[in-house]
C-alpha cells in the first residue's frame, strides 16, 4: 500500500527547508520504507509531502518524531489514496474561532474566571459536558440580550486559515458543516463568515431580552457530533472515509476518531494523544495541505 508523510511548518513562525524533509526521508528509509523519490513540495516553506511504502503510518509517525525532534513541526502520516474529503465537519470554539464563547459572554457578568475554569475541564474531559454546559449557561442568567451581539462583534473572529479551509474545500465540491457544543448565536454568524454551509449548535433560552440561564434541551454534545459526522455523510452518500473533522476538545474526538481524517487541532492533551492526526503548530490551512492541496488551489472564494 502507498502512503505519504506530510510535513507542515507554521506559516507564521517556522519555515520547512530541504535538509529536514531529506533527513525525514532518510529516517523513514532507515525504518524499512521505500521512499517513492524526493519530497513534493505542496506550499515552499510551509508544507511537503514525502510518499513512502513498506512501513505502515503509524511506523512512519514514530520514525518522523526522531529527525523532527522538538521543531515546530507538524507531520502526519496516511494513505496515499483518498486524501481529498467531501465533508467536513468543524468545531467551533477555540476551533474555526480563537476563543469559546461562552467565556466571553461571562466576562460581561464578572464571571469569566470562575466559568473558564469550568469550560477548560469539560474541554479536558474531566466533566460531563451536558451538566458542565447547564452549570455556565445558568452563571449568566439576567444578562441583557444586547450583550450577545456585543460578544460576537468585541471577541469574535476567524482562526487564521479558517476561511481558506472552508472555501477552498467547496470549491472542490466538499460539503462543511459547523456543529458546535456552543451557541446558535455564534455559529449562525461564524458560518456565514467562513463560509460553511450548514450549523448545528445549541440554544440559549431569551425571556423579555435577558438571558434566563437556561439551554434547550437535548443539549447538543460529543454524541451529537458523532451523530451528525454519520448523517451528512449518509444523507450526501458518502463513506466516511470520505470524511474530515477538526476539533480541540473531548467533546469532539468520537467525531475525530470516526472520520476519515479526524484532526486535533490545537487540542486539550487527551484529544491530541488519541488522534491519528494533530495540528500543534500550524494554522487550519494545514488541513487542506494534509488533503494534498497545492499553495496554487488555495482561495478565500465562496462559491456562488
Amino acid at each position: 500500500m502507498e502512503y505519504v508523510l506530510t510535513l507542515l511548518g507554521n506559516p507564521a513562525a517556522s519555515p520547512l527547508d530541504g535538509d529536514l524533509a531529506a533527513r525525514t526521508a532518510t529516517a523513514l528509509g532507515s525504518a524499512g520504507g521505500q521512499i517513492a523519490g524526493p519530497a513534493v513540495w505542496l506550499a515552499p516553506g510551509i508544507a511537503c509531502d514525502i510518499a513512502f511504502s513498506g512501513l505502515d503510518p503509524a511506523a512512519a509517525m514514530a520514525a518522523a518524531a526522531g529527525a523532527i525532534g522538538e521543531r515546530p513541526v507538524d507531520y502526519v502520516a496516511q494513505e496515499r489514496a483518498g486524501r481529498r474529503k467531501a465533508l467536513l465537519l468543524a468545531d467551533m470554539d477555540s476551533t474555526i474561532i480563537p476563543v469559546e464563547c461562552i467565556d466571553e459572554l461571562a466576562d460581561f457578568a464578572g464571571l469569566k474566571a470562575r466559568v473558564a475554569a469550568i469550560t477548560e475541564r469539560a474541554m479536558r474531559g474531566e466533566l460531563d459536558f451536558p451538566s458542565a454546559l447547564r452549570e455556565r449557561a445558568a452563571m449568566l442568567r439576567g444578562l441583557d440580550e444586547s450583550v450577545l451581539m456585543r460578544c460576537y462583534q468585541e471577541r469574535v473572529s476567524l482562526n487564521p486559515g479558517a476561511r481558506a479551509l472552508v472555501a477552498t474545500m467547496r470549491a472542490h465540491g466538499a460539503f462543511t458543516a459547523l456543529v458546535s457544543g456552543g451557541f446558535t448565536f455564534f455559529t449562525t454568524r461564524v458560518r456565514a463568515a467562513a463560509g460553511f454551509q450548514y450549523d448545528q449548535a445549541n440554544v440559549l433560552d431569551v425571556a423579555a431580552g435577558k438571558l434566563t440561564g437556561r439551554v434547550a434541551e437535548p443539549i447538543l454534545d460529543a454524541g451529537a457530533k458523532f451523530a451528525a459526522l454519520h448523517r451528512l455523510a449518509a444523507e450526501r452518500g458518502e463513506a466516511l472515509t470520505a470524511t474530515l473533522a477538526v476539533g480541540d476538545g473531548a467533546n469532539d474526538l468520537p467525531m475525530i476518531k470516526a472520520a476519515g481524517l479526524g484532526v486535533a487541532y490545537h487540542a486539550k492533551p487527551r484529544v491530541a494523544q488519541a488522534a491519528r492526526a494533530r495540528i500543534d503548530h500550524g494554522d487550519l490551512t494545514a488541513l487542506l495541505y494534509l488533503q494534498g492541496y497545492r499553495a496554487s488551489e488555495i482561495t478565500l472564494e465562496i462559491p456562488a
